[in-house]
């Protein structure tokens, strides 16, 4: 049994583009972490993640967590919409990393990996800005917005995996098929 450690609705649909069947079981683990190196922020998240999910299930369990930096400060969620301002003008025409940590678990091996994007924003005025949280989507997502909807517009250019971005990158994948798991089948 392949099992997904997320309630994510963008990693399960990244997840099952490339694998037919798995199981989506949202972990209760605590997304606190003082670590502030953003790779070992991500990882330690993402055993945490896969470890308790895997402890109530057993099977194959993939946790990840996804965590957008800047200058090696870390951009969570936003709690309100002045703070999502904040994040997406410090972000504005700027370079900054997206870096997922995985961790599968599979029998009695752990296999994790850390894998990271460099995005360029645009220049973003303030309208602009104010805009795109009167949508909504920023309130959700790590660094205030998501690539695959209307943040897309901001992006100049990305530097590595789309869909790491989105937060599940395929390195995921490919080492699921290195354990056995059958990809691109219908």
């Amino acid at each position: 049994m392949l099992v997904l450690a997320s309630a994510s609705p963008r990693r399960r649909e990244i997840l099952a583009r490339f694998i037919g069947r798995f199981e989506v079981i949202p972990s209760n683990a605590s997304e606190e972490c003082s670590i502030e190196d953003p790779v070992g922020h991500a990882l330690e998240l993402a055993r945490r993640k896969a470890g308790e999910v895997h402890s109530r299930v057993g099977g194959t369990v993939i946790g990840a967590d996804t965590v957008v930096s800047v200058d090696g400060h870390i951009l969570g969620k936003p709690r309100d919409e002045r703070e999502a301002y904040k994040m997406l003008k410090l972000l504005s025409g700027r370079v900054h990393r997206v870096t997922t940590g995985y961790c599968i678990i599979h029998g009695e091996e752990e296999i994790t990996g850390a894998v990271t994007t460099e995005v360029k924003f645009r220049e973003l005025d303030d309208d602009i800005i104010w805009a795109y949280i009167r949508t909504g989507e920023p309130m959700d997502k790590a660094g205030a917005y998501g690539i695959q909807g209307k943040a897309g517009l901001f992006v100049e250019w990305i530097k590595g995996d789309y869909y790491n971005v989105v937060g599940f990158p395929l390195e995921i994948v490919w080492k699921l098929r290195e354990l056995g798991f059958e990809v691109l089948s219908r």
